[in-house]
């Protein structure tokens, strides 16, 4: 039909084009009927094409439309999707959502192949969607199948917009600790453990990378660890306790901190003078001001991927600083043999070294063979096989669910643990009771007899005095107006117990 029809209004626009061979009417007349059949037939033809074309120009693709979000959400709202499509990218413009008015947002998706993994943003990490309760929610997905496909979701909770997930025995150290080394400063959290206010005990240390990742789901970039429930449930259950010193990464800066090699695609460099800053200065700072069991056997480097590489370096580095080095998930392969020369050419004394390596079977091809190349050179050079310990899941992933799930055993290994610590306790009993505990409001303080001169004060967990009194407090002691946290009760300058504020 289509043929045919080409083949009439070819003819038909030559025959046209010809000159008159008889009466000039009659050639205006032939050649008006044929410029009019000529129309028609291309109206057809194209009418023609169009149907059958049709069904090959409908899109296949994927609308995201998003119908609710908490209560809690900033009015007129940017969304973004950010995803495996767009290297996760929380705030890229090509994928932002659009209103269509009345709290719902739209964004069309191209027809792709495969399977996307997403999760909606309001521009940043910081800002992405939650569980209700602030916890991480696992990624959303879905796969192409050369369909149009409308999903409709909701939007649970915020994770800047949820309250925070630390137990009260995390603080912030400082929220702005100065790096001479480095010359910037970090934000620096603290774990001290459940007895620390009333007792007299002296505790290991742990440095730990990555430190919003650590206690907090308010500010982990992708689910925290939970070491504070980890340690806390622990120490219930009669586990000695530690310190945990918590780092955080420097963002833009994390690749260059945690390597002291450059690598020259994804740069580096500034990892020896970032452990310089752990052993010569954040170090003495808590062994000053805390009571802490000093001794390279009572202090590890913690950290997972490049966190791992960075504490695997210091332990090398500084084997009389640091001798006990839990390294999860290590990126290795940014600087392996660079990291096997350092240890192979070092005079250090690895023989009291203990080594903790974790990873997941199918993290990476090289993964396991890495872990355990670092490990022959360790052990090349003193470190004792028995303080040597790797463990491979089938199940393991790079991701801090992993690695939260296995803390707890790693913890318990290094400090070579069970329940009950091998290390003496020292206890005391407090010579004070705070009641009620915890406090809202103000507190009494049972088994206190006020002498002549007796000042009572409470410190943070930082030893930062918050209030003071001059004598006994007859309506009780008010604390109403701190923020809720950890807090130590001292007579006279000596702790004498602890209380958590509401």
């Amino acid at each position: 039909m289509i043929t045919v029809l080409m083949l009439n209004f070819k003819a038909g626009f030559v025959l046209g084009s010809g000159k008159p061979t008889g009466s000039g009417k009659k050639w205006v007349s032939l050649s008006s009927n044929l410029c009019d059949m000529n129309k028609r037939c291309w109206n057809f033809v194209c009418a023609c094409f169009i149907v059958l074309l049709v069904p090959f120009f409908v899109v296949a693709q994927v609308t995201i439309r998003v119908t609710a979000l908490p209560t809690t959400t900033p009015a007129d709202p940017i969304l973004y999707f950010a995803a495996s499509v767009n290297d996760w990218n929380p705030g890229d413009p090509a994928y932002r959502f659009v209103s269509e008015g009345n709290g719902v947002y739209r964004l069309t998706i191209p027809e792709a192949t495969g399977t996307v993994s997403y999760k909606i943003t309001r521009g940043n990490w910081a800002t992405v969607e939650s569980a209700a309760t602030g916890q991480d929610i696992s990624n959303r997905s879905f796969t192409f199948n050369g369909s149009p496909q409308t999903l409709q979701i909701s939007v649970l909770g915020w994770k800047d917009l949820a309250g925070s997930t630390a137990a009260s025995n995390v603080t912030i150290l400082n929220n702005a600790f100065y790096m001479p080394q480095l010359e910037r400063t970090r934000k620096i959290w603290l774990y001290l453990p459940p007895d620390y206010g009333v007792t007299e005990k002296r505790y290991p240390v742990i440095y730990m990378q990555d430190g919003q990742n650590l206690f907090d789901a308010k500010t982990s970039f992708s689910g925290e660890w939970e070491v504070d429930e980890t340690l806390n449930r622990l120490h219930a259950n009669g586990d000695y306790g530690a310190i945990i010193v918590g780092i955080d990464n420097g963002g833009p800066l994390r690749i260059n901190e945690y390597s002291p090699w450059a690598h020259p695609q994804y740069g580096g460099g500034e990892g020896a003078a970032y452990i310089d800053f752990i052993a010569q200065t954040i170090k003495p700072y808590i062994d000053a001001n805390y009571r802490t069991l000093t001794n390279a056997s009572n202090t590890c480097l913690f950290g997972s991927s490049m966190g791992a590489l960075i504490a695997s370096y210091g332990a090398a580095k500084y084997p009389g600083v640091f001798g006990k080095v839990g390294a999860f998930s290590p990126a290795y392969w940014f600087a392996k043999n660079e990291l096997n020369q350092m240890i192979l050419n070092s005079t250090g004394d690895y023989s009291q070294l203990r080594l903790y390596h974790l990873g997941g079977q199918n993290e990476s091809a090289t993964m396991i063979t890495n872990m355990q190349s670092i490990a022959s050179s360790w052990i090349s050079k003193g470190l004792t096989t028995a303080n040597s310990f790797l463990k491979a899941d089938a199940d393991g992933a790079h991701s801090e669910w992993y690695w939260r799930r296995e803390f707890g055993a790693a913890y318990q290994w290094l400090f070579n643990r069970s329940t009950n610590s091998p290390v003496p306790v020292y206890e005391r009993k407090p010579s004070i009771r705070v009641t009620p505990n915890p406090v809202n409001g103000s507190f009494q303080l049972a088994g206190y007899t006020y002498k002549r001169g007796d000042v009572v004060s409470v410190s943070s967990a930082t030893g930062l005095c918050i209030k003071k009194w001059n004598g006994p407090s007859a309506g009780g002691y008010y604390v109403g107006d701190i923020p809720r946290a950890l807090y130590f009760v001292l007579l006279n300058g000596r702790v004498s117990g602890s209380f958590i504020c509401q």
